[in-house]
């Protein structure tokens, strides 16, 4: 009998789920405010409680809502940085690294955590670095923090370590100019990029170094950068949760012959 009872109301709760989506979308619940009590939302739509539990954690799962410790459920309030990945070649001032600049572009405070350690590379990134086996990798480590200061994103350059040891790229922490510019220094001036972006549920260390909230699928973006002669010098995987980027490409047609 428990089992028909579960069958019966299942369609309910998906039900109920999806009018609440709809009161969201359309401004009834905006973006922080919050959501009526259980008791409330009981009485309103005819059902147990327990069957509203059910439709408030699919919304959680959803990320549209989430749960504050004696307070209630709220609307999650969506203020998305917007991430343009062409702004690397563009100009800037020469004291500002790529994410100061794109916080000050968007009008957002913030901060970075940047670490630098020395690796034997995954696959992924040995392959795309066109490095021998066995060939050892710097890496900078950043965790990225916008307006409230809860991690935001993640950023891992690997470049091999023969190009950088002993440089100011292997400094922990933000360098001024850029580390593009102590590429670029060091003779390796990046000036294209392949960027690769996969749409995926995040790995556990993701969700650890990321505070994410359970059903938060993340963009994962891997740029390789290479230098003039075609070389490849960098490799960087930045994770990007949905509920926290809008990912933005500008694309120019090239001038053809008589236009």
């Amino acid at each position: 009998m428990a089992s028909h009872s579960r069958a019966v109301t299942a369609p309910r709760i998906h039900e109920i789920a999806s009018h609440l989506r709809a009161r969201i979308e359309v401004g009834e619940f905006p973006p922080g405010s919050k959501l009526p009590s259980t008791r409330e939302l009981s009485e309103q739509y005819s059902i147990s409680a327990q069957a509203i539990a059910r439709v408030v954690a699919l919304l959680k799962g959803d990320g549209l809502v989430e749960g504050r410790q004696g307070a209630g459920v709220f609307v999650r309030a969506w203020r998305p940085l917007v991430y343009r990945p062409q702004s690397e070649f563009r100009r800037k001032p020469p004291t500002a690294d790529i994410f100061t600049n794109l916080l000050e572009s968007e009008g957002r405070d913030g901060g970075q955590v940047i670490e630098v350690e020395t690796c034997i590379p995954s696959e992924a990134v040995r392959q795309r670095l066109q490095l021998p086996d066995g060939e050892r990798v710097a890496v900078r480590r950043r965790t990225s923090y916008v307006d409230n200061q809860e991690p935001f994103a993640t950023d891992d350059s690997y470049v091999a370590l023969k190009l950088v040891d002993g440089s100011e790229w292997m400094t922990a922490g933000s360098v001024e100019r850029g580390t593009n510019q102590v590429l670029a220094e060091l003779g390796s001036r990046l000036v294209t990029a392949l960027d690769e972006i996969y749409v995926r549920m995040p790995k556990p260390e993701e969700v650890e170094r990321l505070n994410l909230r359970a059903g938060t699928p993340v963009a994962e973006l891997i740029s390789t950068g290479h230098d003039r002669d075609g070389r490849p010098v960098q490799v960087t995987s930045c994770i990007l949760p949905g509920d926290r980027h809008v990912v933005v490409y500008e694309r120019t047609r090239p001038e053809e012959d008589g236009e």
